[in-house]
């Protein structure tokens, strides 16, 4: 399991939402509360974010050091500024190697990708069922082994062929093919997964069995107002909200917010 946090609202510094609350994912990294399985995240990290005034591909940092050894990331966090940011810390599956390949977010043009679970021994069940599904375009970009980046090519085969819908149709094709398809191989998969255009947050609580990994929600904290956050554990004391198990749930521009179930 690993953990997640976006975050849509007001500028802030990345240092704001990645180091000064109390259970940043920083502490998350070595100090997890509600992780379903493994101790630690310290198989790689990743930070992904849009530039808060051009209308340009987002930037990604990422490391295959343990978030808590990269010398560089504080002094970036101090000087990057943007209002939307998505972060990531890995704990790996056994046979997913520990490289940049594999780091997370995965980017495609205007969109940023994190993935919380996994597909059960996905090498040799989902792997190549997943594989032949795919639009040969999305086919070619995958770089690494993980089921995430194969889920995200999986929603970007979704995307292309219903790009006249949002982005919600995507990933709801997408966890109800793979939903289809752990049922039809006997495998279990949990899918909480963060996108983002820059300009709108769309996540999933998910799993295909219980207990479905935790996912939590809080909008216009006072340290945060005009923002909702979004996280695998509740980064500080506040009025969150656990979203509903099966759901997906859309942030917009404004901040407001909606929730379908699955």
């Amino acid at each position: 399991m690993c953990r997640l946090l976006a975050y849509l609202g007001s500028p802030i510094c990345l240092e704001d939402i990645l180091y000064k609350p109390e259970h940043s994912l920083i502490v998350q990294s070595h100090k997890p509360r509600e992780m379903a399985s493994g101790l630690v995240n310290a198989d790689g990290f990743g930070v992904g974010w849009y530039h808060s005034q051009k209308d340009i591909e987002p930037f990604t940092y990422k490391n295959t050091l343990p978030i808590w050894n990269d010398i560089n990331l504080p002094s970036l966090s101090r000087y990057i500024e943007s209002n939307c940011v998505l972060g990531y810390v890995r704990s790996a599956t056994s046979d997913q190697g520990v490289d940049f390949a594999n780091c997370q977010p995965f980017n495609y043009q205007q969109l940023l990708f994190i993935h919380n679970g996994g597909i059960e021994n996905f090498r040799k069940t989902l792997y190549r069922k997943i594989r032949s599904t795919l639009a040969q375009d999305f086919y070619e970009i995958i770089n690494g082994s993980t089921d995430s980046e194969h889920i995200f090519a999986l929603l970007l085969s979704h995307n292309q062929i219903n790009k006249h819908r949002p982005l919600e149709y995507a990933l709801r094709s997408t966890l109800l093919t793979l939903l289809e398809m752990a049922k039809r191989y006997q495998v279990q998969a949990s899918l909480n997964i963060i996108l983002s255009d820059g300009n709108r947050l769309i996540a999933s609580r998910f799993a295909t069995n219980s207990p479905v990994p935790s996912l939590y929600w809080i909008r216009n904290d006072p340290t945060f107002p005009k923002s909702v956050i979004i996280a695998s554990e509740p980064l500080f004391k506040g009025n969150w909200i656990a979203c509903p198990e099966n759901s997906i749930i859309s942030v917009g521009a404004d901040c407001e917010m909606q929730i379908q179930q699955i």
